[in-house]
């Protein structure tokens, strides 16, 4: 029987971090997932608001389960032109101006044309402004793009069709290290979707059925709020697989699989985390539960919007998050190592 494949699993999350996909412009990196459910012979559907789910049929038709990870990520809207050719921007997804500040970046305009420029905080220099402008709190009022484009006024930057409602896509810096280590923007979520999708695989080629029919959706909203929208008729849990938050105050760690207990909306459902630790120790997968701040899952979201499902959340613990992440080739091998036991094993 073949192992789980991790050199597919970098692979293809490396494919998907280079595809922009900022929640609400998704389509590129969904149809990558479209051929990529194709291409294992497992046929896709799309909702509605264009998130793609796959489907296996289990031995259990009746009970089926809904595994889910998400392919958006943070960036950014053109919400002003200013007179000098630069851009203000409005943040999609949360995080903290700092983060991004000196990032380069590509803007798409509606005809799919892209412009190449760096965020920067208006008064970047050093040797141009004054000693408290290196103290100034970074918000959306003082921060700007600045195109890499001889663009000195608002006139030039419109004559090039960048207009207000145009995406901004930061690009995402991958580096695997010679030691295991991933570095990059967005593993939350892209290294989890190529989890998913190495767990597929397995199934896929060793011929094995998972216990339950399992939808394995990917979700286009989910730093947004809105993941997971529609589940299929007679899903009876959700295990959402998004990333463990590691650093201080936390139990993750880069090398293991973080099995949450509790989020800010709420407590996970104890019996469904009990047998996912129990699954990992009978594995011999090294785990960590954790208690999340700050955080929420398409499945914790999908029950206090009233989804009637049983719902857990496992994933790589993964440093910086919402910032310049890192995790650990092992913590993607523990996550989809549980996934694996989880869709063959558990019988919930």
């Amino acid at each position: 029987m073949m192992n789980l494949d991790m050199d597919y699993t970098l692979e293809f999350m490396k494919e998907l971090l280079a595809i922009p996909s900022v929640g609400g412009d998704c389509e590129a990196a969904m149809e990558r997932i479209r051929r990529e459910f194709a291409s294992l012979h497992i046929p896709v559907k799309t909702t509605k608001k264009g998130a793609v789910f796959g489907t296996l049929t289990g031995e259990d038709n009746q009970d089926q389960v809904l595994v889910n990870a998400h392919i958006d990520t943070l960036g950014a809207m053109v919400k002003e032109i200013l007179p000098n050719g630069r851009l203000r921007v409005a943040q999609i997804g949360g995080y903290t101006w700092t983060t991004y500040e000196g990032e380069n970046l590509v803007v798409r305009t509606l005809d799919g044309t892209e412009y190449t420029g760096t965020l920067l905080y208006e008064k970047p220099s050093v040797h141009n402004f004054p000693e408290e402008a290196r103290h100034e709190v970074r918000t959306e009022d003082n921060m700007e793009i600045r195109l890499d484009e001889d663009f000195c006024s608002a006139q030039d930057v419109a004559d090039a069709g960048i207009c207000v409602g145009d995406y901004v896509f930061y690009d995402p810096r991958t580096v695997i290290t010679p030691k295991g280590f991933i570095k990059s923007r967005y593993i939350d979520d892209k290294a989890c979707v190529a989890v998913m999708f190495a767990v597929i695989k397995y199934l896929t080629e060793n011929g094995i059925r998972p216990r339950h029919t399992t939808h394995f959706y990917v979700a286009n909203y989910e730093e947004i709020g809105h993941g997971v929208s529609y589940i299929p008729e007679n899903t009876k849990e959700m295990l959402s697989i998004d990333i463990g938050t590691a650093g201080i105050g936390h139990t993750s760690d880069e090398h293991s699989v973080t099995i949450c207990a509790k989020d800010s909306r709420t407590p996970y459902d104890y019996g469904f985390r009990k047998r996912l630790t129990e699954l990992a120790r009978q594995a011999g997968i090294e785990y960590r539960v954790e208690v999340h701040n700050r955080y929420g899952s398409d499945a914790s979201l999908c029950v206090v919007r009233g989804a009637d499902v049983n719902f857990a959340c496992i994933g790589p613990g993964t440093d910086a998050s919402h910032h310049y992440e890192r995790t650990h080739v092992d913590a993607l091998r523990n996550t989809a190592e549980l996934l694996k036991e989880y869709l063959i094993r558990s019988t919930g």
